[in-house]
């Protein structure tokens, strides 16, 4: 049966089209805006439709077995009664503890009476991309809290989770898989591993709060209030534990930062 991935050009969904593919699956949908431009691989299906506007769904949806649900708070409950209609067996969805900022995901998903699957993951190396502009320009990272911690996860390592998830439901259906990489690392640690791929100094300066606001509007808008308060502030008062739960569900290591920092490295010079 079918498996449709949705925000299929997405940051993750578009790795989860990589990641089915890789491990044998032959029918997989991507869900797109734009299907002409979406360049996805060959013998994926691409049908057109938005999350965010339900109504495009249905015809995305037909004869669709398992889904992969990229997550849209503001319509989640019609895009769940859209798959439930069609006869979605399985959500696998990227959300988060119920009292996050993507709770409203997992309620709605475990409301919707589907099977489920739901990913917790509670950063991402590619946040550190944020980082760029100011490593680029001046080879220093400014924030306000350097020993903050979190346990980061490369989105490819999340995206093999969803399609581990997705083609072997039985070792996953109502779990919760909260993610994380491999190490814990502080603030600064994750500056000292873009330093070491650059083979260059990169220092971290420590700032007042409405500095770090400031220095991260041009990248992140007006999310850059929310996210050095509520995420870096998250990171300074509980430092989340790795642990090794990908290569537990996939059977590979977690990427490490290092590495990440290495394959990403043009995007810091």
């Amino acid at each position: 049966m079918t498996i449709l991935v949705t925000g299929a050009t997405g940051n993750i969904g578009r790795k989860v089209v990589d990641q089915l593919l890789t491990r044998g699956a032959t029918d997989v949908r991507a869900l797109t805006t734009d299907p002409e431009r979406a360049a996805l691989p060959e013998g994926v299906e691409v049908a057109r439709g938005w999350l965010r506007r339900p109504h495009t769904l249905p015809a995305a949806l037909r004869g669709v077995d398992r889904m992969y649900l990229a997550p849209t708070p503001d319509t989640v409950d019609e895009v769940l009664a859209a798959a439930r209609d069609a006869g979605v067996r399985h959500v696998v969805d990227l959300s988060g503890e119920p009292e996050s900022w993507w709770g409203s995901v997992t309620r709605a998903v475990e409301a919707s009476g589907i099977a489920w699957t739901h990913l917790w993951p509670g950063d991402f190396f590619e946040n550190a991309l944020t980082w760029a502009p100011q490593v680029r320009a001046a080879r220093t990272v400014r924030e306000p809290w350097p020993h903050a911690a979190s346990a980061p996860i490369a989105m490819d390592d999340i995206a093999a989770v969803a399609a581990t998830a997705l083609l072997d439901e039985g070792s996953h259906v109502h779990r919760a898989h909260s993610l994380t990489g491999p190490e814990t690392l502080r603030r600064t640690a994750l500056v000292e591993r873009i330093a070491a791929a650059l083979g260059e100094p990169v220092g971290f300066v420590e700032v007042p709060r409405d500095e770090a606001v400031a220095v991260l509007e041009p990248v992140m808008g007006a999310d850059a209030v929310w996210y050095v308060d509520a995420v870096l502030g998250g990171f300074a008062e509980h430092a989340r534990e790795a642990t090794p739960i990908v290569e537990e569900l996939t059977g590979k290591p977690g990427t490490t930062f290092a590495a990440w920092a290495v394959e990403n490295v043009d995007a810091f010079r």
